[in-house]
């Protein structure tokens, strides 16, 4: 996981209203915060950090809505597997739960 990265490019470069060291890798980033100017330039630092680029595909705000969603993203740009922790909003079935 790149959390640590995500983390220290977040504190540089997304202007957030909350300490990045108080988020937890599931926090929303917009109500942290992150608006749509500085989601482009965390973008533009991910991109040069990890040296991927952002397909359009990736280009939503879901993408960029937490730590984990912009981590998995980079790992899957990375071509490394993503983490299977479902997403908090996943419909119970996604969860494995009957």
């Amino acid at each position: 996981m790149h959390s640590e990265s995500i983390r220290t490019l977040l504190a540089a470069h997304a202007r957030l209203l909350v300490p990045v060291d108080q988020l937890t890798d599931t926090s929303d980033l917009y109500e942290a915060g992150l608006t749509s100017l500085s989601t482009v330039n965390l973008m533009l630092a991910l991109e040069e950090h990890f040296d991927v680029e952002f397909t359009d595909k990736m280009l939503a705000r879901k993408t960029f809505s937490s730590i984990r969603s912009l981590s998995d993203a980079i790992s899957q740009l990375l071509g490394e597997p993503v983490a299977a922790a479902p997403a908090a909003d996943a419909p119970l079935a996604a969860r494995g739960a009957a």
